[in-house]
């Protein structure tokens, strides 16, 4: 069941925290930190990444102040990980999900080698 939850800074801004299934579709979940002005713009921002069924209802799962301080720091302000409960793992930005694996030595500009 995805969950989330928000925290308001004291600039007024929110950081919104939620986990989701996976897009790999191997049971696990990805657990996603936006800052943006209000919680409306939060939401906005995925759905607008393609992620259309997301809702953000109760504050059952805030950010807690280690992933408050991930999402401040990256220029981005849009982060996520695999595997929520593993510390471990670090914070990805989300051009590293979204983006489509290129094939080894592919180049990234057209009609070079």
């Amino acid at each position: 069941m995805p969950g989330g939850g928000f925290s308001k800074l004291p600039n007024g801004s929110v950081v919104v925290a939620l986990s989701l299934p996976s897009p790999y579709g191997d049971g696990g979940t990805v657990r996603f930190l936006v800052h943006a002005a209000n919680r409306a713009r939060a939401l906005t921002r995925l759905r607008n990444l393609g992620l259309r069924a997301v809702y953000l209802r109760g504050n059952a799962e805030p950010p807690t102040p280690d992933e408050i301080t991930a999402v401040l720091h990256h220029p981005d302000g849009l982060l996520w990980r695999a595997t929520p409960e593993d510390h471990q793992e670090l914070w990805h930005p989300i051009r590293a999900l979204l983006s489509p694996a290129r094939p080894p030595g592919a180049s990234s500009v057209a009609g070079r080698a």
